[in-house]
């Protein structure tokens, strides 16, 4: 992708409106204030861009650190978050150091589908105290709130907040659908804001007075005695923030051509930005989905979109303070259950579930401990017993496959699949389970081929696939065609096809008829492909196979 400043600045301007009210809203939801969302938008979405290791990563206030910050506010108080916030970035720079990053790549598919969708539930339930106009009852647990919450409701309805909030949220529900390119986020907000001020809804309590520019950087918020109790949440509120920042980017790579982000810079710049941002009142702050794939899918190229988008949210905190501190609170609330509901991704939730039993288990759990426990607990939950069912299929598989294959062991065929480098064709042989974690290392192998035209993905040895290995190689396949590669695969068995169907992998090469039952049809139909496509004066003769290679067909 060549670079067009233009169309960088053009991405950064649209990125800004929408992060604007997300910043407001995550940054009252975190208990410290609109400012403190705007602080964090500015300061770290600045320095992330300048010193992150992704040319499109939009970092700030997102929903999930918000989560992990309710509780610490509720006990510490906003310098215990500031403190936090300072520790983890630091944290998250030893990480960088360590070079960490890698690993983060192994987290399974169901998991992160069962953390996101447990991080959009508790999203949309710290929303309903603003949406009903009822000041936050006490309480940790985000379920017992929300039940207060509805209890005083029904004691005394709001039903102006009540309206605020539903007619935003669903505002830009339906026009997400209409007019996806128009940032509806924004239009439903001033419009609710307008509406407010038009007919004196005082029951719609707004924003307050917001300073106008940033404080003074200062670390006359830490109180060195509460330094012990706070490393447990640093090493939460750390963890949070590498793991969704490099989800992200990793996001922002599979969106684009030609992308891709330094997992060890990424998490060095996030940690410089979690540095900085609490000097100046802002929270912990994160690479952010929602506005990354706003900012790739409005073209932007480099980063200067992301610089863009941080120094217009400066303009506002500077030039539009009185403007800003209108905005009704239940309008920022009906903005976050709307990203709460567009979090939810019901199309890769049934891949999930349809693709094994052991992947929906772990979707489930995983978003059940996010609800009810801890998002890195979650995330930890959710890796073991993805790894205990994965070494228990392993296990299963194993034992199959010793009946399978003992009896016709074939050759490694070399001098046929050397032969045929000279072709341009690869054939590459997966052995044994295509679970999270050998799906990472085998991506990353297929996606350094060279001087190839044609790579055959030979399946008859694959013992087991889950969800996470089943998207890696839909990711494989995508990537390998936008580099005008084609792709055929030999020998899938019918246990592999439900979680290779469920998430939409078979569908890529069923319509191009370049799936086939052995490995020598694949290698004829790559010949009529090359030869077809021009790359080859005529299909070359097959070079003499031994005779144990027709014993058992190459898969």
């Amino acid at each position: 992708m060549g670079r067009d400043p233009r169309r960088d600045l053009l991405a950064g301007l649209t990125v800004a409106v929408v992060a604007l009210p997300l910043a407001l809203g995550f940054g009252v939801s975190s208990g410290l204030g609109a400012e403190a969302g705007l602080a964090t938008a500015v300061v770290a979405g600045a320095l992330a861009a300048l010193f992150g290791g992704s040319n499109l990563q939009v970092t700030g206030p997102t929903g999930a650190m918000t989560v992990v910050l309710v509780p610490i506010v509720a006990q510490y108080g906003p310098g215990g978050v500031l403190t936090v916030g300072l520790i983890a970035g630091a944290i998250v720079i030893a990480l960088a150091v360590a070079r960490a990053g890698r690993y983060m790549a192994y987290i399974p598919a169901s998991v992160v589908e069962g953390f996101t969708l447990g991080i959009a539930l508790v999203i949309g339930l710290q929303q309903v105290p603003q949406a009903l106009g009822v000041p936050k009852p006490e309480g940790e647990r985000v379920l017992e709130v929300t039940w207060r919450t509805v209890g005083e409701f029904v004691r005394a309805p709001n039903w102006t907040a009540l309206g605020l909030a539903l007619g935003v949220a669903a505002l830009m529900l339906i026009g997400a659908r209409w007019r996806p390119t128009v940032p509806f986020s924004i239009v439903a907000v001033i419009a609710a804001t307008v509406v407010a001020r038009v007919f004196h809804l005082d029951a719609a309590a707004p924003i307050g007075e917001l300073p106008a520019g940033l404080p003074a950087p200062s670390l006359g918020f830490v109180d060195p005695a509460q330094l012990g109790s706070l490393i447990a949440p640093a090493l939460a509120v750390a963890a949070l923030a590498a793991l969704e920042s490099l989800l992200s980017a990793q996001v922002a790579d599979g969106m684009t051509v030609g992308q891709k982000h330094d997992p060890d810079r990424e998490l060095f710049g996030q940690g410089l930005a979690n540095l900085a941002a609490p000097l100046f009142g802002g929270v912990p702050a994160t690479g952010a989905i929602a506005r990354t794939a706003v900012n790739v899918r409005t073209g932007a190229s480099s980063r200067l979109a992301a610089l863009t988008h941080a120094a217009v949210l400066a303009v506002i905190v500077f030039a539009a303070a009185p403007l800003v501190s209108a905005i009704p609170l239940a309008a920022l609330a009906g903005v976050l259950l709307a990203t709460a509901v567009r979090m939810v991704e019901v199309g890769s939730l049934r891949a999930m579930a349809r693709a094994t039993r052991a992947d929906a288990v772990v979707l489930v759990l995983t978003a059940a401990a996010t609800l009810a426990l801890d998002l890195v607990y979650a995330v930890i939950i959710g890796f073991v017993v993805a790894g205990a069912l994965a070494l228990r299929a392993v296990a299963k598989q194993a034992r199959l496959a010793e009946v399978d294959f003992a009896a016709d062991l074939p050759g490694e065929h070399s001098a046929e699949e050397h032969a045929l480098l000279a072709e341009h064709i690869v054939a590459y042989r997966i052995d044994g389970p295509l679970f999270f974690a050998a799906a990472h290392r085998f991506l990353l192998e297929l996606s350094e081929v060279a001087d190839v035209r044609v790579v055959i993905l030979r399946m008859s040895r694959v013992t087991t696939v889950d969800a996470t290995g089943a998207l890696v190689l839909k990711d494989v396949v995508e990537k390998l065609h936008r580099r005008g590669i084609a792709v055929m695969t030999s020998g899938i068995r019918p246990g592999q096809r439900q979680a290779l169907d469920a998430v939409g992998a078979l569908d890529l090469l069923r319509l191009e008829g370049r799936e086939f039952a052995t490995t020598p049809e694949a290698i004829a139909g790559a010949r009529v492909h090359l030869h077809g496509a021009g790359f080859l004066p005529a299909a070359p003769a097959a070079p003499a196979a031994s005779p144990a290679a027709h014993e058992e067909p190459v898969r």
